[in-house]
């Protein structure tokens, strides 16, 4: 690629007849060479920016693959905090489930405790119940014969 420099300094050979105007040829290459010198450091400028931008891409690029990743890591831990709070649940169930039985036990027991007790004190209920009838009846005998005699 030229240079504006290169175009600057370009220089023609001169013909005698039918040439073209040596200063109009000069003023044509002193705008050429301002607008070619404007477009080339467009050009190096937007290389340069151009690199930048790539750069910047690079950069960015980098950032959403190791967000990507923390994303994927942060979803598998999640999804492992999840499962080890489901099977914690599930062990506190089986372990409620498990203690309710161990109570309903032991109140069936007790129950059938309660039960022979209560049998048992009515079986005493009534054994005093009959001492008592006899005591009486025997009593009620000595107080006709003394009411006999």
């Amino acid at each position: 690629m030229l240079t504006p420099l290169d175009i600057e300094n370009k220089k023609f050979s001169k013909q005698m007849m039918n040439g073209y105007s040596v200063e109009e040829v000069d003023d044509f290459l002193d705008d050429l060479t301002r607008d070619y010198e404007k477009v080339y450091k467009e050009v190096a400028e937007n290389k340069n920016r151009l690199e930048e931008l790539q750069e910047s891409i690079s950069k960015y690029k980098n950032i959403e693959n190791t967000l990507q990743n923390t994303l994927v890591m942060a979803q598998a831990s999640a999804d492992e905090v999840r499962n080890l709070a489901k099977q914690q649940a599930e062990q506190i169930v089986s372990e409620a489930q498990a203690d309710a039985k161990r109570a309903v036990t032991e109140l069936e027991q007790e129950l059938i405790l309660k039960k022979k007790e209560l049998e048992d004190l009515q079986k005493q209920f009534d054994v005093y119940k009959a001492k008592m009838e006899s005591l009486l009846i025997s009593q009620l005998e000595l107080l006709k014969e003394v009411n006999k005699e």
